[in-house]
């Protein structure tokens, strides 16, 4: 199975995908530049060499952070620093991460942080996909575990990336891709979303998580995570009613889980609105991140002191390790 192949897509004609490419810092040009696709003839089809096989090691396990990372609060360079900090802490460290609510500004700290530019490939290397909106979702992938060359087989074989853009009240999409875990190179497909908001009817998550499901069981093992915003009775149902697994549920059954509210500045109640729901994968654990906050923001002589804390996001994040199970659901 070539990891540069057409990937398996549902055919909704009110979901069309938008194909795009992944990015890497280029030092010589100080900027992001396009990665280029793998030019191996000899794409990795399942077979293994005799010395591949001899140094079988454990299954490459997905770790995630996930986090909505507020697009709206002020010092948002100074935000992004804190949660990038906590991420870079986890151990064992992430080699997935999933961003939302991603404003110009919060794009142009990860362009300009040195530990993103040297370990991390990036879906966006620009600001073309935000169009006329303040924010957009970004999915990076950990070179430590991941490689867009097919002969690389230590490592998970990065392929396609896209966004379908489902029906939206705020013209949301979806960010997928497609990467292949060695050494037989089964597909795992990765959905970064952010549901409507608000408790707008009609509902538009409905259709939005149907379609995200559809395209997760047509590839036969992935997952898709980040802001769901249940904010509806109905919305409770989703993920089961769509043949997905709630990795919280599962593990963590007698709690709430709240990444939203919990410090009382919200006229809303605490609410679970950070998902991470899988097809074909376990998830062996489950944390939730909470943010700090800043004291002071702002560099050199523009540093101050704030009168008030600020969190670094409205939301906690959500940390999740995750393997292959022994068959789809």
């Amino acid at each position: 199975m070539s990891c540069t192949q057409a990937p398996p897509l549902p055919t909704d004609l009110d979901a069309p995908p938008t194909f795009q490419g992944w990015y890497t810092f280029d030092s010589s040009s100080d900027y992001c530049k396009p990665v280029q696709p793998s030019s191996t003839s000899t794409p990795r089809d399942g077979r293994t060499t005799q010395s591949s096989t001899d140094t079988k090691s454990e299954p490459h396990a997905l770790t995630l952070v996930t986090w909505n990372v507020d697009a709206f609060s002020k010092f948002p360079d100074d935000r992004m620093a804190g949660i990038i900090s906590t991420i870079r802490n986890q151990t064992p460290p992430p080699n997935i991460l999933f961003f939302q609510e991603v404003s110009r500004a919060a794009l142009g700290y990860l362009f300009d942080n040195a530990w993103i530019r040297e370990n991390w490939y990036l879906s966006e290397g620009d600001f073309k996909n935000w169009g006329g909106y303040a924010f957009a979702t970004v999915m990076l992938l950990s070179k430590a575990d991941f490689s867009t060359e097919e002969q690389d087989t230590d490592k998970i074989c990065i392929g396609p990336v896209w966004r379908v853009n489902y029906p939206s009240r705020f013209d949301r999409d979806a960010l997928c891709c497609d990467v292949f875990l060695p050494p037989s190179a089964t597909r795992v497909r990765l959905i970064n979303v952010h549901l409507d908001s608000l408790a707008l009817q009609p509902s538009h998550r409905p259709r939005q998580l149907a379609i995200v499901a559809e395209s997760l069981h047509l590839a036969g093992h992935g997952f898709v995570a980040g802001d769901f915003n249940p904010i509806l009775p109905e919305d409770d149902g989703l993920v089961a009613a769509n043949n997905l697994v709630d990795i919280w549920n599962e593990t963590h059954p007698d709690e709430p889980g709240f990444t939203w509210g919990i410090d009382g500045r919200e006229p809303f109640p605490p609410g679970r609105l950070d998902k991470v729901a899988v097809h074909g994968l376990k998830g062996d654990q489950i944390e939730i991140l909470h943010p700090g906050a800043l004291e002071s923001a702002g560099h050199g002589l523009l540093l101050r002191k704030l009168d008030t804390p600020l969190p670094w996001s409205d939301h906690s994040g959500l940390k999740c390790r995750l393997h292959l199970a022994e068959a789809p659901v």
